[in-house]
């Protein structure tokens, strides 16, 4: 079966479109985790009410596109409501603290859905133009899946971009690399902070309407998710643009052919990925410089 050019094919686009997820929630927590040293678990709970919000909007304007654009807008507010009223108290704590306060946030983000929605699974609807498969390289995959995998790819340069090639990836940059110093050279990195944490919230939205149409909208669908995000980031290093990109690929490709190879094992396989990473490289493959050195 893996030696068959057709379904291989199709099995390195399946883990290039589950990687494109995993990378559009991991950019934006290890971008957090490493300029604010806050550990917000809470992160895929903006995934998940994104995809609620999508559904809800789909049922009301019959379009995944008013989904697509309003309901990331939608969980980012939410997400910065929770920000400045609850994460913002815990910046400089333990992290035990954040974790305790994150985890509350999320067991109370599901009660919520769940008095809102019930417990029955949700589904969003395909596009249209992008149901069916397209012929590609001689054989049919589905569009919508091609669709993801071009939108992170979108993402992905344009956060190159924006982390490489501005004054404000500059700015991450430098106060991921040394805060301390930033600060001391009048940059205003609480600003700072609050962009990026509103860049990764709306990241975090976009991925969990995305995402609806192929894993249904459910409650639980965050903590599911946000294992295999954390194990991204601590493959990948903390703080990176380049250490989320690799990550998310090595766990995407490891998940999916880790289910067709050994199905029973598939997430022991994840693991031990981890753990050769952690061995050979405690730090991660691309850490932030501030990370390196760890």
């Amino acid at each position: 079966m893996i030696t068959d050019p057709q379904f291989l094919a199709e099995q390195i686009l399946n883990s290039l479109q589950f990687a494109m997820l995993l990378f559009l929630l991991a950019i934006g927590l290890s971008v957090i985790f490493g300029l604010m040293d806050y550990l917000n678990l809470a992160h895929g709970t903006v995934y998940m009410t994104s995809a609620y919000l999508a559904y809800s909007i789909a049922q009301i304007g019959g379009s995944f596109w008013l989904s697509l654009i309003f309901a990331p807008i939608a969980a980012t507010a939410l997400g910065m409501t929770v920000y400045f009223l609850l994460l913002k108290r815990a910046e400089g704590a333990d992290h035990l603290v954040q974790v305790l306060l994150t985890v509350g946030i999320i067991y109370a983000g599901t009660d919520i859905l769940r008095l809102i929605y019930g417990d029955l699974p949700k589904g969003l609807s395909q596009p249209d133009i992008l149901k069916g498969p397209v012929t590609l390289f001689g054989f049919a995959y589905p569009a919508y899946r091609l669709f993801i995998i071009g939108l992170g790819l979108a993402i992905m340069v344009a956060l190159y971009f924006l982390l490489e090639r501005t004054k404000l990836g500059a700015l991450v940059r430098a106060g991921v690399d040394d805060r301390e110093t930033t600060e001391t050279m009048g940059v205003n990195i609480g600003a700072v902070f609050t962009l990026v944490f509103t860049i990764g919230t709306y990241l975090a939205g976009v991925a969990g309407v995305v995402a609806a149409p192929i894993f249904g909208v459910y409650p639980g669908m965050d903590v599911s998710i946000i294992i295999l995000v954390l194990i991204v980031i601590v493959v990948g290093g903390l703080g990176s643009l380049k250490g989320a990109i690799l990550g998310s690929l090595l766990i995407g490709f490891a998940d999916t052919f880790g289910k067709i190879l050994l199905p029973q094992l598939a997430m022991v396989i994840i693991y031990a990925v981890m753990a050769i990473v952690l061995v050979a490289r405690p730090t991660g493959l691309l850490p932030a410089r501030r990370f390196a050195g760890r």
